[in-house]
């Protein structure tokens, strides 16, 4: 599912998908609530440097685990210092600079691409590993 952002409004909408899907793939209260925020905190960055972008959130199974793989884009002006951005305190309009951070703190993969007026792309990865029960259901199961 693609969320377009570009008001507040956005930003809860593509929380409460964020958290739909991880429930859906099984993962934890807690951790759909770490994804959530997650997505908040790059929602939020797009809406106060961009304007507007958009949110792709989409599960992976794999066979022995689960993921959730969250790509937020916007067309803004880049990032100037990637690294910068990514170290806490850092902000580039007088905020607590907890956005990126913060968000990489929470997922297990993240990465950042961004380019001088060309935008930027966030792609982060929450992972849960299978139980035992679900690997069994799995092996039993035609094509599982």
């Amino acid at each position: 599912m693609v969320v377009a952002i570009a008001t507040d409004v956005d930003l809860v909408r593509a929380r409460a998908e964020g958290r739909a899907q991880a429930v859906a793939l099984g993962f934890t209260r807690t951790d759909a609530t770490l994804i959530a925020t997650a997505i908040s905190e790059i929602a939020r960055n797009i809406i106060v440097h961009a304007g507007q972008g958009r949110i792709a959130i989409r599960g992976l199974q794999e066979p022995e685990r689960h993921g959730l793989v969250v790509v937020a884009e916007d067309d803004g002006p880049g990032i100037r210092d990637v690294e910068a951005a990514l170290q806490d305190g850092r902000s580039g309009r007088g905020g607590f600079g907890l956005g990126l951070p913060g968000a990489r703190r929470l997922m297990d993969e993240f990465e950042v691409v961004s380019a001088q007026d060309a935008g930027t792309t966030v792609t982060m990865t929450k992972w849960r590993v299978r139980t035992r029960l679900e690997l069994l259901h799995a092996r039993r199961s035609p094509g599982g």
